[in-house]
């Protein structure tokens, strides 16, 4: 059955959102930064989820735990192929009936592009994509979607740019499609020409109409309400010589933001993409960023539970 709140029984992809559902999504989160303000609550007591991390993770991991812990929940967890039946041999899908033996939600991060919608296609409990491959990130793009309206007080209307990895940055990826859902939105895609913004965002933001522009210089980047910063990603290179050549191309520093009221995030890690000097502005969010996203994975695992 769908969840309170949310029309689907899992969350795979930013694209299967309505603007209703997040604004549902968010309205909850708002509330369940109450319930951790005051140390937490016993909504899923008696619940378990399934925290399996086939790739490398500690803020989406931990925060998913957190978010299940701060409801009174149980945790239980596989991490990386090599320790579990996959390296054996055993298929995404059987991995993901067994998981359900044992929990009554489940989420996953896949390195293969599309394994989050073949677990979901099998499983019998609420399923939530922690990131699969350079594909989706859709929990990540609303908390995102949550900082921004922390941070400006609103959504509409706003100016928002990302910078460096737009070709394989699954977050920018599933912020632009959620992004897609509210009005007056303009989008600066800012990056080398071999890392541009694929086609599956620019073809959908010339569908829907979004106001978009594209470039490679940091500067174009600067007049944004929000500047999204990601860095580039080592392990989505098949030569690495390339990793090496563009690795450093943006270094964000404070001089840049000198006199701006830009907010600027980052998904994190970061590498050499934010100099330590922006960590000091009032304007930096990336660390607030992070802890949004308890809250956001809160309420997304109580509304596909039917508790919220």
């Amino acid at each position: 059955m769908p969840a309170m709140g949310l029309p689907f029984t899992h969350l795979t992809s930013t694209k299967q959102l309505t603007r209703s559902d997040t604004d549902a999504t968010l309205k909850t989160a708002q509330e369940m930064e109450g319930i951790v303000h005051k140390g937490g609550c016993d909504l899923l007591r008696g619940k378990i989820l399934a925290s399996l991390f086939y790739e490398p993770s500690t803020r989406t991991r931990l925060s998913f735990e957190s978010a299940m812990q701060r409801l009174g929940g149980d945790i239980i967890t596989a991490d990386g192929i090599q320790f579990s039946s996959l390296y054996k041999g055993e298929t995404i899908e059987d991995t993901i009936v067994v998981a359900a033996q044992y929990s009554d939600i489940i989420t996953m991060r896949h390195p293969e592009v599309g394994s989050a919608d073949r677990a979901a296609a099998v499983s019998p409990v609420p399923f939530i994509n922690a990131g699969d491959g350079p594909g989706q990130h859709p929990t990540q793009a609303l908390l995102d979607l949550f900082t921004i309206q922390k941070e400006c007080g609103k959504i509409d209307g706003l100016k928002v740019a990302m910078v460096g990895d737009l070709r394989f940055g699954r977050t920018v990826h599933s912020l632009s499609f959620l992004l897609g859902l509210y009005n007056n939105i303009q989008l600066t895609f800012i990056s080398p020409k071999e890392l541009t913004m694929p086609a599956k965002v620019t073809s959908f933001c010339k569908e829907k109409g979004i106001s978009f522009t594209e470039g490679s210089a940091l500067e174009a980047a600067l007049e944004a309400d929000v500047l999204y910063m990601t860095r580039i990603q080592e392990e989505r290179f098949t030569d690495h010589s390339e990793y090496e050549r563009l690795k450093n191309v943006y270094t964000l520093k404070a001089a840049h933001l000198k006199g701006k009221k830009t907010i600027v995030m980052h998904p994190l890690p970061r590498v050499t993409e934010i100099a330590t000097d922006v960590d000091a502005l009032p304007n930096a969010a990336y660390f607030r960023q992070v802890r949004n996203g308890v809250p956001v994975r809160m309420a997304l695992l109580a509304m596909l539970l039917g508790k919220a």
